[in-house]
């Protein structure tokens, strides 16, 4: 077999709300929208379509590691770690909950914020080697 997976096309978070996160993620996160219905809705955010799709209470995309610790399941990346300084600020500024920028001990820094349906979500300050390359090409 000689295909194999190309990209992550689509995500789907579970949202009580479907209106309600659909703005949050337009207004706070400037994602656009996409489509929307009473069970779901469709938004366009840093290159990929993410499904808001209503769920039962209490549900969420966070896990739990095995040390207790409740866990995000996305990274979204940006480009240096000024950005990163900036975006956070930002999210502050707009009243996102937004922890510590952090120091994890590997390249880059790391902060990590919530939807309103307490979503969490990482952010990093270092793109991929693959990313820049295809995006930031030297002229």
């Amino acid at each position: 077999m000689n295909e194999k997976l190309w990209r992550v096309g689509t995500t789907y978070i579970p949202v009580t709300n479907v209106d309600q996160s659909a703005d949050w993620y337009v207004e706070k996160l400037g994602a656009e929208l996409g489509f929307i219905d009473k069970d779901k809705a469709i938004v366009n955010l840093a290159d990929q379509s993410i499904f808001l799709v209503k769920a039962a209470e209490n549900q969420s995309l966070n896990f739990i590691d095995s040390y207790g610790n409740e866990r995000f399941s996305l990274t979204f990346e940006v480009n240096g770690l000024e950005a990163l300084k900036k975006l956070h600020y930002d999210f502050v500024q707009k009243g996102i909950k937004a922890g510590e920028i952090e120091d994890r001990g590997h390249a880059g820094r790391n902060f990590v914020f919530e939807d309103i349906d307490g979503n969490m979500f990482d952010v990093w300050s270092e793109l991929s080697i693959a990313f820049k390359e295809k995006h930031f090409k030297k002229a």
